[in-house]
């Protein structure tokens, strides 16, 4: 089963991305092409996969753990609907997902 998810670039242009159950969004924006750096692979020791998921997904995901939201709090223009890329697991549910990666955002590997 495929899953499509929409990320929404830096420029407002949707770049939509194909995943399986169990990838990782950090891991499928990155195939993208998109600036989502992981600096920590996952570890919840950085922010730079901060995305914003849109308003009408946010709640249909599982809550961030108490970790994550402390490391959204060091996220460069963090909303109420942030979350750490590396935290989501895909799943079927997810089918159709919207995420935007925010304007900070840059990836060191690219510079």
């Amino acid at each position: 089963m495929s899953i499509t998810i929409t990320f929404v670039d830096q420029s407002g242009k949707p770049v939509a991305a194909s995943a399986v159950p169990g990838d990782n969004l950090l891991r499928v924006g990155q195939a993208a092409g998109l600036p989502l750096e992981g600096t920590c692979e996952g570890q919840m020791a950085c922010s730079t996969c901060h995305v914003i998921v849109a308003p009408e997904w946010f709640d249909r995901l599982p809550p961030a753990a108490e970790e994550e939201e402390d490391m959204l709090d060091f996220a460069a223009g963090a909303r109420r609907t942030s979350r750490l890329s590396c935290q989501i697991e895909l799943s079927p549910e997810m089918d159709g997902l919207t995420v935007t990666i925010p304007s900070a955002s840059a990836d060191a590997r690219r510079m």
